[in-house]
C-alpha cells in the first residue's frame, strides 16, 4: 500500500488529488495539511511512503520540510509540485532529497505515474520540465542522478538495449525506459542517442 500525505496551501488543489487517489486500491491517503510545520509533524505521526508537498507554504516552505524529512525518514519520497518551472527551485528540491517534481498544471493522470514511479525508487519530472546539468561538472550530474540511474547509465555505455538492461537489472522494460527519459531531462540532452554518447565520452562511472 503507497501511504501519501500532501500539503498545499490551496485546499482545492488537495480536493482534486484525493478525487483521483480514492479510486485507486494501491493508495491510500494518510493525511493533508496547507502549511509545512504541520507536515513535518503529520510525516513524523503517519510515516507515509511518499509525500507531496508544494514549494512555496506558510511557516516552512517545500524546500525546508524535505530537508527535514528526509534527515528524520529518509526512505520516505517526496514530489514537488509548484506553478512554474523554476530551475532553481527544482534544484534545491532534488539537493534536499525529492525524487520528483510535477508543474500544477499537470494532468492528474500524471501525478499518479508520479506517485508510483517515485514509490517504486525511481526518479520523475514533469514533461514540460527542462533541467540542464553544468558543462564539465561531473560532480553536480552525479548529485542529480539516482543510483539506479548510474546503473543503467553504465549498461547505456556498453551498448546494451532497454530489454538487455532490464533482464540484467531484473526490472521492467517500461521501468528501463522511463528512467532513460527521465535521464534526458536531467543531462539536457535531445535524445536516445545522445544519452549513449554522453554515457561511452564520460565513461560513467562512481
Amino acid at each position: 500500500m503507497i501511504r501519501i500525505a500532501i500539503a498545499e496551501d490551496h485546499q482545492s488543489f488537495i480536493d482534486g488529488i484525493e478525487l483521483l487517489l480514492e479510486r485507486e486500491k494501491d493508495i491510500e491517503i494518510v493525511g493533508t495539511t496547507n502549511d509545512g510545520e504541520e507536515l513535518l509533524k503529520l510525516v513524523q505521526l503517519k510515516e507515509p511512503s511518499v509525500v507531496i508537498t508544494d514549494i512555496r507554504m506558510p511557516k516552512m516552505d517545500g524546500i525546508a520540510v524535505t530537508n527535514k524529512i528526509k534527515k528524520i525518514l529518509p526512505h520516505t519520497k517526496i514530489l514537488g509540485f509548484s506553478m512554474f518551472d523554476q530551475k532553481a527551485a527544482i534544484k534545491q528540491m532534488i539537493d534536499a532529497g525529492a525524487s520528483g517534481y510535477l508543474l500544477k498544471s499537470s494532468p492528474l493522470d500524471e501525478v499518479l505515474k508520479a506517485i508510483r514511479a517515485v514509490y517504486n525508487g525511481e526518479t520523475y519530472f514533469d514533461s514540460n520540465i527542462q533541467i540542464e546539468a553544468e558543462n564539465n561538472s561531473n560532480k553536480k550530474t552525479k548529485g542529480l542522478l539516482t543510483k539506479r540511474q548510474i546503473e543503467i547509465l553504465n549498461l547505456v555505455a556498453q551498448g546494451k538495449t532497454s530489454r538487455e538492461i532490464a533482464t540484467e537489472l531484473f526490472i521492467g522494460i517500461y521501468t528501463v525506459d522511463t528512467h532513460r527519459k527521465n535521464m534526458i531531462k536531467i543531462l539536457g540532452l535531445q535524445g536516445k542517442g545522445e544519452l549513449m554518447r554522453f554515457a561511452i565520452e564520460k565513461k560513467y562511472k562512481f
